[in-house]
């Protein structure tokens, strides 16, 4: 596995964990620790965006 594959799974699981907190326990983790839809908050929301983006080639790679 690549490391860019991995870097995208991480960011993947963060997203997954996230969301399981918010459903669960309506916790935002990620704005907490960064504040609500700041520039940080933003950027790590597009970043596990395009982590998910990426996992679907993961799903077909052998």
């Amino acid at each position: 596995m690549k490391v860019i594959d991995k870097i995208a799974l991480l960011l993947v699981i963060i997203g997954a964990i996230n969301w399981g907190l918010i459903g669960i326990f309506n916790f935002n983790l990620v704005d907490t620790i960064f504040g609500v839809m700041s520039i940080i908050s933003r950027i790590i929301y597009i970043l596990v965006g395009i982590s998910g983006l990426w996992a679907i080639k993961l799903l077909f790679d052998k």
